[in-house]
């Protein structure tokens, strides 16, 4: 009897990206990482990428792609990111899913998403079909082919929702055992309660179409989130096991879970969902699949029936994103979430008068307003004007001056944004106040802002007055009004505000009459800049434009830097050439005195249309600003222990020879200046050989604590960097024999870098090299000579490998 496997992960994000800035600012809570996207890959998305297989003494036998082996869906929001900030990751992906189409007779196992994880139950028609679309077409440009199956947010469901997916040609969703309410087989009259999780089934639909529903095996899928399966790679194999009753042919197994379980919740899960599938297929025990292969092999032999408006993490049906059905994750135990039906009635509302200004608006420009908005998600992933005319072109029936394509694009935009605060993450943990909700406010704040510029109607102050419902569980918080005007509201920006930025990264900017602020594009008409040691002022007249709605803006600033973080600066309209002359003439007259009260007199007079100072700034803005200033102060300080280092090496080289006490602080100095050496060793681009040999020593003869988590990450840049140089010329033994000989230093010190990018490199090289599926390289011999000794010192064991290939 053939018995079929498929493991499922759902691997998503919320979006988190500033819903002006298009950008995720930097989340302290996510350190080392600048934010829980970047953590979350480093955790979780790119070692399923590069997964180890480890022998019995630890050592690395293979590093095997989960991901062509399992079922998985990403959310749209979250590959979009990783296009931009994680290459790699993104592209290795997209690969795996090429490979599973081989694996699995054709096909992918990559499933397409509702794009923003909205709750389908809770939406309005045209929100379902927009996010399905969206989905699709995200799914089809970024995998290159149709989707077959599709991952709901939170697995919510409705017959209404699966009837639009069978509409654009999705095959087959997967759900919770829980959501089944009886089932049947075809042509029989008899129902059974429930479901049997090892079958798949037909769901007939009011409109006469089908879809296909797979119930996840939940006892299992529990076993993986919660109940430490995955803390052992042959344990989980034996737990899926378990899951297969043998009572018929081509039975079918399957698990579901949110992907991060496999290394973000569960450190190394991915070594064990690697170990796990290879000991499988090793020991015959199933064949593995995925559910679009299965369902082209066979046909459901049985229907179902579904409990309406139900989800896989909510056991009230959808109640946890509208009601206090009792959901959520920690808290303290008097905590309720009466604040989810405000948040959720405030955002109706407002989604309401969105639709009125919409349609009423884009009336004028078009035939079908929402056709228009399910195309625009293929101008979202690719902006560009040459797009953005093509886009116009074929949905708007004349020609548009700028002003009529800005309002037309922000008309697009407030939709956007109307969706996207909708996002489940809003309501699915303890309180008003949590990051995730902030993140839905912000978004509803963009929405609103847009709806209220390109209409007459002003419905702000009553979605603010719908928050003042939603009672936070912290008393301090207050309402979601509260949170609204403290968290959200003032950090609303215009194009002045983006502006501003401009005029303080001028500053600094080898190119200012010219940069990118994030999603804009600043050029100045005008500009001048002006240093006085420290001091800088810079002044002039810029055009802002908006990469997104194509919105423009013209105004002339003045921007004082006084060192540190202290910033003065602002603006006014546009000032003709004959106006600004006098001014600017006054402000350098005051600049070079070094009159800088009178600077300040001219700043207030003239440009008070907006200030601005260094806690008004972006966050990465800001960080940037007081990195570099520290940079300098860093140096200085380095010269100074330096200094002291080199007066007083000797005598306390003596000291502890003789067993001498030496004092604390030159004890420390010691640390300091070694500690900074090792750092730029790594840095600053004169990495020596000798020069680790001689800092190794001192860290040894002084027993030097170094920055470990510091010197680790800059080791592993390094090593990196110098087998890529050795990839793109093959002739460079020596840089083999440099990293051979780094690996041996650093591990005298005890230092621990992930090295994950280097044992990739070297096992695949060493693949390629071995099988011959690599062009013959000159010194062939010697290289492998020199891989085998640098696998062997980072843990990669290649005698596996030998043996496989000799094999065939």
């Amino acid at each position: 009897m053939q018995r079929y496997l498929c493991i499922h992960g759902h691997f998503y994000q919320p979006p988190r990206e500033n819903a002006w800035l298009e950008k995720i600012e930097i989340q302290p809570s996510a350190f080392p990482y600048h934010d829980w996207n970047e953590r979350i890959t480093r955790e979780c998305y790119y070692p399923n990428a590069f997964s180890r297989v480890l022998n019995d003494e630890g050592k690395i036998i293979d590093i095997v792609d989960n991901y062509a082996k399992i079922s998985f869906n990403f959310g749209p929001t979250l590959l979009s990111w990783m296009e931009q900030h994680a290459p790699v990751t993104y592209q290795a992906i997209l690969d795996s899913d090429k490979q599973s189409v081989q694996n699995f007779g054709g096909h992918g196992s990559a499933m397409a998403q509702v794009y923003n994880h909205m709750i389908m139950p809770l939406a309005n028609t045209r929100d379902k079909e927009t996010q399905i679309i969206w989905g699709i077409e995200d799914f089809k440009a970024r995998f290159g082919r149709d989707p077959e199956g599709m991952w709901l947010g939170e697995a919510a469901v409705d017959t209404e929702t699966l009837d639009l997916m069978a509409k654009h040609g999705i095959k087959f969703t997967l759900l919770a055992p829980r959501q089944a309410a009886r089932f049947r087989k075809i042509g029989t009259e008899s129902w059974t309660e429930g479901v049997d999780s090892n079958k798949h089934y037909l769901y007939k639909l009011p409109s006469g179409r089908k879809i296909t529903l797979y119930f996840y095996d939940g006892e299992r899928s529990q076993g993986v989130a919660f109940k430490g399966v995955l803390q052992n790679g042959k344990r989980f194999a034996e737990d899926l096991m378990t899951g297969f009753r043998g009572q018929y042919d081509n039975e079918f197994m399957h698990v579901a879970t949110d992907g991060e379980s496999y290394g973000h919740h569960h450190k190394n899960g991915d070594m064990a969902l690697a170990y796990c599938l290879r000991y499988i297929e090793e020991n015959n025990l199933a064949k593995i699949t995925n559910y679009a292969e299965y369902l082209a092999l066979h046909e459901p032999t049985h229907e179902v029936q579904i409990h309406e408006n139900s989800s896989w993490s909510c056991v009230h049906g959808v109640e946890r994103w509208r009601s206090n059905c009792g959901c959520h994750t920690g808290g303290e135990a008097h905590w309720n979430q009466k604040w989810r039906a405000p948040l959720r009635n405030a955002l109706d509302n407002a989604r309401e008068t969105m639709i009125e200004i919409y349609e009423n608006s884009m009336k004028d420009y078009c035939n079908d307003p929402w056709a228009v908005r399910n195309e625009y998600i293929k101008l979202v992933m690719k902006r560009s004007k040459t797009n953005l005319q093509k886009f116009l072109a074929k949905h708007i029936n004349r020609e548009l001056n700028s002003k009529e394509t800005t309002h037309v694009m922000r008309l697009l935009e407030m939709q956007r944004n109307a969706m996207l605060m909708y996002t489940s993450c809003g309501w699915f943990f303890n309180d008003i106040s949590g990051i995730e909700t902030l993140q839905v406010l912000q978004y509803a704040c963009r929405a609103i802002q847009l709806g209220e510029s390109e209409s007459a109607y002003k419905f702000e102050e009553q979605f603010i007055e719908d928050l003042s419902g939603a009672q936070s569980n912290v008393p301090e918080h207050g309402t979601g009004k509260d949170i609204y005007l403290k968290h959200i509201k003032p950090f609303m920006l215009s194009l002045t505000q983006v502006g501003m930025h401009y005029a303080v990264a001028s500053i600094f900017a080898d190119r200012p009459e010219s940069l990118t602020v994030l999603n804009y594009d600043c050029k100045s008409i005008f500009f001048d800049r002006k240093s006085a040691g420290m001091q800088k002022l810079a002044f002039g007249t810029t055009v802002v434009n908006s990469k997104v709605t194509t919105s423009t803006k013209e105004f002339s600033f003045v921007v004082l830097y006084l060192g540190q973080h202290h910033i003065i600066g602002g603006t006014s309209k546009r000032l003709s050439t004959k106006e600004f002359k006098p001014i600017s003439d006054a402000l350098c007259e005051a600049f070079d005195a070094s009159n800088i009260a009178r600077v300040l007199v001219i700043i207030q007079k003239n440009f008070k249309a907006h200030t601005f100072s260094f806690f008004g700034m972006f966050r990465d803005e800001q960080m940037k600003l007081v990195d570099q200033y520290l940079s300098q102060s860093e140096e200085l300080a380095y010269d100074s222990m330096r200094k002291i280092y080199d007066r007083n090496y000797n005598i306390l080289n003596v000291m502890r020879q003789t067993g001498l006490q030496i004092p604390t602080t030159l004890r420390q100095n010691i640390s300091n200046v070694i500690n900074i050496e090792f750092k730029e060793l790594f840095t600053n681009g004169n990495f020596s050989l000798q020069k680790m040999d001689e800092l190794v020593d001192e860290v040894k003869k002084w027993n030097i604590a170094l920055d470990r988590e510091l010197l680790d990450a800059k080791i592993n840049d390094k090593l990196d960097e110098m087998f890529e140089r050795f990839l793109v010329d093959h002739a460079r033994f020596d840089l083999l024999t440099d990293i051979l000989n780094t690996i041996k230093l650093y591990k005298k010190v005890d230092l621990h870098p992930l090295l994950v990018n280097l044992q990739n490199n070297v096992f695949n090289l060493s693949k390629e090299l071995l099988s011959g599926t690599k062009s013959p390289i000159d010194g062939n011999s010697r290289i492998l000579d020199l891989l085998e000794q640098i696998a062997s010192e980072i843990n990669i064991d290649l005698s596996s490998m030998k043996r496989q290939l000799a094999t065939r």
